[in-house]
C-alpha cells in the first residue's frame, strides 16, 4: 500500500499543518454563503442529523456543493442506526427474559437478530464516512491542533 490517503486541505490547515509541508492547491468546488439545505430524500432521523451537523461543517469549509451526496449518505446511515436501535429497544421491552440478541431461524435454531447486524453495519458506515468529515472524537482533537490536557506555557509564542 502506498500509505495513508491524502487529507483535505482544510483539515490539514485546521490541524495546524503538523508536517510543515506546503499545502497543495486543490480545485475547490463552489461553496455557497449559506449552508446547503438537506436533500429532499432525507426524512426523519436523517434530516435531523443534517440539520444538526451540516451548519458546523459548512462553517469549517468542510461541506461544499460536491459534499452534499457523501454527507447525505452519512445522515442516512445515522437514520438506519437509530431505527434499528429503537426496534431492538422495543423488542427488549416486549421480551421479559431479555432474549433480544437472538431470534428463531427458519429451521427453528437460534440465530443472531438481523437488527443487530443492521445497526452494526450502519455504525461502521457512520464511523468510516464521518472520518472523512472529521466527525469522530479523535478527529476533533486533531482538528484543534492543540493538546487540551496541557495548560498553556509562558513560553508559547516566543519563537514565532
Amino acid at each position: 500500500m502506498p500509505g495513508p490517503p491524502p487529507e483535505h486541505p482544510h483539515l490539514r490547515l485546521l490541524k495546524g499543518n503538523p508536517g510543515k509541508r506546503p499545502a497543495r492547491k486543490l480545485p475547490e468546488p463552489a461553496r455557497t454563503k449559506e449552508c446547503p439545505p438537506p436533500p429532499r430524500h432525507l426524512q426523519g432521523y436523517a434530516k435531523e442529523a443534517w440539520l444538526e451537523l451540516a451548519p458546523e461543517l459548512h462553517r469549517l469549509n468542510l461541506l461544499t456543493t460536491l459534499d452534499v451526496g457523501p454527507f447525505s449518505v452519512y445522515c442516512a446511515a445515522y437514520a438506519m442506526w437509530r431505527q434499528a436501535d429503537e426496534a431492538i429497544e422495543e423488542m427488549a421491552k416486549q421480551d421479559p427474559r431479555g432474549h433480544v440478541l437472538t431470534v428463531k431461524g427458519s429451521a427453528g435454531s437460534q440465530i443472531t437478530n438481523p437488527l443487530l447486524r443492521i445497526a452494526s453495519q450502519a455504525m461502521d458506515d457512520m464511523r468510516r464516512i464521518g472520518a472523512e468529515f472529521g466527525l469522530s472524537p479523535n478527529a476533533r482533537l486533531r482538528l484543534s491542533g492543540i493538546n487540551p490536557a496541557s495548560p498553556p506555557s509562558k513560553f508559547d509564542g516566543l519563537l514565532k
